[in-house]
């Protein structure tokens, strides 16, 4: 299968879309929504907030959608790599990513400014890590065939450990929020604070399935740059290929439920379907009808993904915005529009920075 290296706009135009969202799009939209009649806004605000156990929100979305746009990455950055060298150089590549990703997100957690063991070793961006990690080095050693294999067996093989495998003290196997496998394993093996007290909800065991989001956009990278299908047949593979995930993750949680702070295959499946639906959309928009004057705002996030979410953490944006519209103004506007006005203040600031570096093409690739 013959690899090309051009940039695809829509990739990086999804990923700000999807970066949007953590940097301050959902709390806009919350401030907005909170505008509407009660029974819109009743319908609407849930899904800018995670589920507290079973069910899939939109925000239940962001996570698992950069994972899987990170694996549509991988196919440009390492056949680049490969195609100029070795595997060695690919692996130093690796690697180097790995270890960046994870110390960042120690970094992002609080670093070093807790004592032991009130430091938390696992999140988001180790677990992009450990994804990227694991999605990469398959992709260098396994053709298609192999990795939809490895897929495969993983999904099912978390699927007959959750329904089949007795939870230790627990005596028979569970996915209630008291008992699960993921506890059990963090309880015991994983050391550090942990998010959700004995546990965490990005801890060891959950690790395994978001690989397969990874590799899902593995797949949707080599459908893009296969050169004997056209590009109505790449919409219709990844749009419709989507569609068949989705629905068969809403027929497979009737029987496991869809739980993301687990990642359990029907969560999979439902956040693969709905990543490669919305793929196959931006590709089409953008790349095949070229309709993309209104991208630019996604791709000055897109291309500075991780520098903007750990300034985001490190640097209140919002408590800057309040110095331009607090006060007196916030007065005027009263109680119930202010909250819309900040976080609409604290998004721009944020843009007009990723504006500024975009221009001076400050790039900060991790």
């Amino acid at each position: 299968m013959e690899k090309k290296n051009d940039r695809i706009l829509s990739i990086d135009v999804l990923r700000g879309f999807d970066m949007f969202w953590l940097i301050g799009g959902a709390a806009l939209a919350i401030a907005l929504v909170n505008l509407f009649p009660a029974g819109l806004r009743d319908v609407l605000l849930p899904q800018f907030e995670h589920v507290e156990w079973e069910g899939f929100h939109f925000y239940d979305l962001i996570f698992p959608l950069f994972e899987f746009v990170m694996g549509m990455s991988i196919v440009f950055s390492l056949s680049k790599i490969t195609s100029n060298s070795d595997k060695k150089a690919a692996y130093k590549r690796i690697f180097k990513r790995v270890i960046l990703l994870y110390l960042l997100g120690i970094i992002y957690y609080g670093g070093l400014a807790n004592v032991w063991p009130e430091i938390r070793l696992v999140g988001v961006l180790p677990r992009l890590a450990f994804t990227y990690g694991i999605a990469a080095v398959l992709f260098l050693n396994l053709n298609l065939r192999g990795l939809i294999i490895t897929a495969v067996s993983v999904l099912v093989g978390y699927w007959i450990l959750l329904n089949f495998v007795p939870v230790p003290g627990v005596g028979h196997p569970s996915v209630s929020p008291d008992a699960h496998w993921a506890k059990y394993i963090d309880e015991h093996f994983l050391p550090g604070k942990m998010h959700d007290g004995t546990w965490d909800n990005c801890g060891i065991l959950g690790t395994f399935p978001a690989v397969v989001n990874v590799l899902f956009g593995i797949f949707a990278s080599l459908v893009l740059i296969e050169k004997k299908l056209t590009d109505k047949k790449k919409v219709l593979y990844l749009v419709g290929g989507g569609l068949i995930l989705v629905i068969a993750g809403y027929l497979w949680s009737f029987q496991l439920p869809i739980i993301k702070k687990i990642w359990t295959p029907s969560y999979v499946f439902v956040s693969g379907g709905y990543s490669f639906m919305l793929m196959g959309l931006f590709y089409w928009i953008i790349d095949v009808l070229h309709f993309k004057k209104w991208t630019l705002m996604f791709v000055w996030i897109g291309v500075n993904p991780i520098t903007i979410y750990m300034l985001t953490r490190i640097f209140s944006f919002q408590s800057l915005a309040r110095r331009f519209v607090g006060g007196n103004i916030e007065i005027l506007v009263g109680d119930e529009y202010f909250p819309l006005l900040l976080k609409t203040t604290s998004i721009v600031l944020v843009l007009l920075l990723l504006r500024f570096m975009y221009k001076k093409k400050i790039f900060i690739k991790v």
